[in-house]
């Protein structure tokens, strides 16, 4: 596949969300997920989807592999996979280190390494267009103010976007890399009516912002040619509360 868009975690919320939008657009996609949901069979002929492990070495490494097997150049990488886990109050030292571990390894080691390591791909993007590439890293509005209840998380979303300046400097002015930080953006089907009504309070906008706000989003940066190294907030203005 030709100028391929690869988008990590797609098998549910925000990235299935993305994939399908994008995919009804005729772009050619690269997807990884997890686990596998039902929803990933409704995703027509141009999404390609693997299954990967990214919580180990030889997992990155393969995805890795199977992308450059598969696509000639890269239009951009979307990094989406993510896991939400909270402290414990009666954690274990062992259970801590693994679960601060954990939170880097997918929300910072993993992008460091597909931008490294898939980078030749965006530049025969380039190459061939005269176009811009993209990076797009999905982080967290707690990137900004931290989180009590989860610590690690918020902390390795805050070291991802360190590494949106350092990979935007680093590849401008042929491969731009931006971050997109939402807070509250689609409630989970369990989620209590009690619990909704306290989270939509938390922004001036008082609602849950949807995933066609972080599509938006995605559009905005891919369109330009020209904005590089910033984080875009989407957050119902929850700075402001």
């Amino acid at each position: 596949m030709k100028n391929t868009i690869i988008i990590t975690g797609a098998g549910r919320r925000i990235g299935l969300a993305l994939a399908q939008t994008l995919a009804m657009r005729g772009e050619n996609l690269l997807i990884s997920y997890r686990q596998y949901y039902s929803e990933l069979d409704q995703l027509p002929a141009n999404v390609v989807k693997i299954h990967a492990d990214f919580s180990t070495l030889d997992g990155i490494e393969s995805f890795i592999q199977q992308v450059k097997s598969q696509c000639q150049s890269l239009r951009a990488i979307i990094h989406n996979a993510s896991d939400w886990q909270a402290e414990q109050q009666n954690n274990s030292l062992q259970q801590d280190h693994q679960l601060f571990q954990k939170m880097f390894n997918i929300h910072a080691e993993l992008p460091y390494l597909l931008n490294r390591h898939l980078v030749d791909l965006l530049k025969t993007y380039v190459q061939e267009t005269q176009r811009p590439a993209d990076i797009l890293h999905l982080t967290d509005f707690v990137a900004l103010k931290g989180s009590q209840k989860h610590l690690a998380y918020a902390a390795s979303k805050a070291a991802l976007e360190n590494l949106t300046l350092s990979f935007a400097a680093q590849y401008a002015p042929f491969i731009k890399v931006n971050s997109i930080a939402p807070a509250l953006i689609a409630f989970h089907d369990h989620d209590a009516e009690e619990y909704r009504q306290q989270a939509t309070q938390k922004s001036v906008m008082r609602k849950a912002g949807g995933y066609t706000e972080i599509i938006k989003a995605v559009d905005y940066l891919l369109s330009s040619e020209y904005v590089t190294g910033e984080t875009l907030q989407v957050t119902g203005g929850r700075h402001l509360k």
